[in-house]
């Protein structure tokens, strides 16, 4: 049995779960999330939500700890929200934004422009002597990691000098250079 698929998720107050034809909707103060649901089936009961796999096959058990996850997020998220931190790392690198649009210097010949979805907020944070960091901000979570990635794909780390866009605390491998 999965691990994760068997646990109950408990109804945060402030929040609402519709269950009507295999869709599960979630309402809260951040905001309205939906997703549908496939392959197993969801019982609520007393503020209690668990899902439940008609089988034992590989893709039922797949899906049975997936979308358990799945209706958690959404729960944490229209009730909490979740954030990312990104930090430019390298001279020169900086990160700027007016509303939701995103402007990256990352070393290239022209600044990255990108326009965000409007479910995720964008700041960007510049002190003196640190790298500028950029923290996003939503309260769907698959939407967030999509930005998130999209960012960091201009310019991921590099293992020598540990240059490029990484989030906070990412620790990464670094390789030793030359040997002259």
């Amino acid at each position: 049995m999965s691990r994760i698929g068997k646990n109950p998720i408990n109804i945060v107050n402030g929040v609402t779960v519709d269950l009507k034809d295999n869709v599960v909707t979630v309402k809260g103060k951040l905001g309205e999330l939906s997703q549908e649901i496939k392959d197993v089936t969801v019982h609520m009961e007393d503020g209690i939500i668990t899902v439940e796999r008609p089988s034992d096959s590989k893709d039922h058990r797949a899906k049975h700890g997936l979308y358990r996850a799945l209706i958690s997020n959404m729960i944490q998220g229209v009730s909490t929200g979740f954030t990312l931190n990104l930090e430019l790392v390298g001279v020169g690198y900086r990160a700027s934004n007016q509303g939701q649009r995103l402007e990256l210097a990352l070393g290239f010949s022209h600044n990255i422009i990108l326009e965000v979805a409007t479910e995720v907020t964008v700041e960007t944070i510049s002190e003196k002597g640190k790298n500028p960091i950029v923290k996003l901000t939503s309260y769907d979570k698959q939407l967030l990691g999509q930005v998130a990635a999209k960012i960091r794909g201009f310019r991921p780390p590099e293992p020598y000098k540990g240059k490029g866009v990484k989030f906070v605390g990412e620790v990464l491998r670094r390789k030793a250079g030359k040997s002259a």
